[in-house]
């Protein structure tokens, strides 16, 4: 999953301006008094505010752009330009004068229009993380995630005193059957955590003590506050997904341990060893099972990275979407620097909206292989709903997700998409002739989906939690995270490793730990939407098999979507999915979708030891 559910917020360096695309306050309509002036003045402060935060909001991206796309060791010109850019817009964002403007014109509520109040809340939200009352602490909150950026992107991988990739590493994990070569592997992907643990400590301090002068508890509280609820009703929420998948989650770990045992030759654990699995965190296994007939690995081999980012423009197109501006090309960067490049880049894929309007560009580093086939089309997902709702209805500080967790769910819904087999078989990526077991593509598919839920619902959240809420200490950093991960995941670190001492930070290898901070139920939650949003199109769009789709040229998938799409965060997105789909938020569509699968399982766990832990 280091890429396939990459986040459209790239770095928390940028993490202000994923508040100002993200944040979602839900707001009824209002009677405007008649010969009221009220409206008149919110709108004359609104429109003067969103010229200037535009401006400098973009001045920003554009330096953040350059600090992610070229990092030259020892250089820290781009650095300096960021934090210079950044200081800029939060002195405006989180200047007194704009928090009692605000404040002071909401104080007439009732006088004022739905988009109007949206608009005036944001703007106070987004000066909660930047208050001029604590501008020294945001000035080293600044510095801070920059150095720390910096520190994680800048790191040189090491096997056997050779520098590495990420990308050679994932791949490692994902196809090795030797396991000292895997453990070696896996080792490499902690070292970064060494460097970047005492940042780490720093950004919690500076985190809460920059968000709490405005009344928030700590920077986990105010992150979960954009959707209306307490960290404490956050935690029941995506406690509350993982007891409703946890018995088909078991099934899975407990068919994992004893289907890898066998292929290392190993005695069976009680919890999975970290290195045994095909992915650092642990948070997508899909590549256990290689489903025949449905490996495009091999249909792309001979594909160029160029390819495979243009037929995800294609798919786009023939919902219904207009072709990418000239510019997303000519301005991102979307494949591997050459050999011999004298810099690097984030390596984590990423979409972003530089300008609120058409400079739409993406961060990835494109190989021909069905996981950056699917992370494309993803991505790609973020980028259209940029355009989408990027249209005169929607005001520039309400151009974002209907919240955090809907750009996720339209950007994984497209990457579940281009993966159904009538889909690949019509774009001729899998043979029309060839037998697929169903079982075992839906067994791949839940050893992606479901077993993301509790890394993203149980061990990200409870850990930034604590973290945050509760000022974890720094020399418990890697005991606690090892705890939670044993407790959610039934993961452990590698047999011979001898433990995970306090040098090392084992969670600070998480991207989103360092730079998209206490965020990360948003992926869980857009799993929930994901497949609640695929069941209505199968069943009620389509009129086909969920588990087998093409929404390929249906201009009828695409209006639903640009429909969901098109209105950003000006509308709530509960009334938003409830319009649409005719339920509200819930997680049985997912257990539906994957019901024949967990029937399956059971019959081949029969007499097999369950051990996952209960929590």
């Amino acid at each position: 999953m280091t890429n396939r559910l990459s986040c459209f917020k790239p770095t928390t360096v940028l993490l202000l301006v994923v508040v100002i695309l993200c944040a979602t306050f839900p707001a009824s309509g209002r009677n405007i008094t008649k010969n009221s002036n009220a409206p008149t003045k919110a709108q004359k402060f609104i429109d003067e505010y969103t010229a200037t935060w535009n401006r400098l909001r973009y001045d920003y991206t554009q330096a953040d752009w350059e600090s992610n796309t070229k990092i030259v060791e020892g250089d820290n010109t781009n650095a300096k330009r960021t934090i210079a850019a950044l200081e800029r817009l939060t002195a405006f964002t989180g200047s007194k004068a704009n928090i009692d403007a605000a404040t002071k014109l909401l104080r007439n509520k009732n006088e004022l229009t739905s988009l109007q109040i949206k608009q005036l809340e944001r703007i106070l939200y987004m000066a909660a993380e930047d208050p001029e009352t604590a501008k020294d602490l945001v000035k080293q909150r600044i510095a801070a995630e920059t150095a720390q950026t910096e520190k994680l992107y800048g790191f040189d991988f090491k096997i056997d005193g050779k520098s590495v990739t990420t990308n050679r590493i994932d791949e490692i994990l994902r196809t090795s059957a030797d396991l000292k070569e895997r453990r070696t592997a896996w080792l490499a992907s902690k070292e970064v955590g060494k460097r970047t643990k005492d940042g780490l400590a720093h950004l919690q301090n500076l985190r809460n003590a920059t968000v709490q002068p405005l009344g928030y508890k700590s920077y986990f509280s105010y992150q979960v506050s954009d959707y209306g609820m307490t960290d404490e009703a956050m935690l029941r929420l995506v406690d509350d997904i993982n007891r409703q998948l946890r018995p088909l989650y078991r099934e899975l770990h407990t068919y994992a341990r004893y289907e890898l045992a066998k292929k290392y030759g190993v005695p069976i654990p009680d919890q999975l060893p970290a290195d045994w699995l095909p992915n650092r965190w642990g948070q997508d296994w899909s590549a256990m099972v290689n489903v025949k007939g449905m490996n495009i690995n091999d249909a792309l081999k001979d594909k160029s990275p160029e390819w495979i980012v243009q037929q995800g423009e294609q798919f786009y197109i023939s919902l219904g979407w207009p072709s990418l501006p000239k510019s997303f090309y000519e301005k991102s960067s979307l494949y591997p620097l050459p050999a011999g490049a004298t810099y690097k880049k984030n390596n984590h894929a990423s979409a972003w909206h530089l300008d609120n309007e058409r400079d739409v560009r993406s961060l990835m580093s494109v190989e021909p292989n069905a996981e950056w086939y699917a992370t494309t089309h993803h991505e790609l997902g973020h980028i259209y709903y940029y355009i989408s709702y990027t249209n005169p209805e929607v005001p520039p500080l309400l151009r974002a997700g209907a919240n955090r967790a809907y750009h996720e769910a339209v950007g994984s819904l497209m990457g579940l998409a281009a993966m159904q087999r009538p889909f690949l078989e019509a774009r001729g990526l899998a043979p029309k002739d060839a037998k697929v077991d169903q079982t075992q593509a839906l067994l791949k598919e839940a050893l992606q989906y479901v077993v993301f839920i509790p890394f993203s619902a149980g061990t990200m959240p409870r850990f930034e939690y604590e973290l945050y809420s509760k000022n974890l200490p720094k020399d418990q950093y890697n005991k606690r995270w090892w705890e939670i991960v044993r407790q959610y995941q039934g993961i452990v670190p590698p047999a011979s490793t001898e433990g995970r001492g306090e040098e090392f930070c084992d969670a600070c290898t998480k991207t989103h730990i360092n730079d998209d901070a206490a965020q990360y139920y948003d992926y869980a939650l857009s799993y929930v939407l994901l497949f609640q949003l695929h069941d209505h199109i199968a069943r009620n769009i389509l009129k086909q098999n969920p588990h087998a789709t093409n929404y390929y040229g249906s201009r009828a998938v695409g209006k639903f979507l640009r429909d969901i799409m098109r209105p950003g965060s000006s509308k709530d997105w509960r009334m938003v999915l409830k319009e649409k789909t005719g339920e509200d938020l819930s997680a049985r569509a997912m257990l539906r979708y994957f019901a024949p699968l967990m029937e399956h399982l059971k019959k081949e766990n029969a007499g097999r030891k369950h051990t996952l832990p209960e929590f």
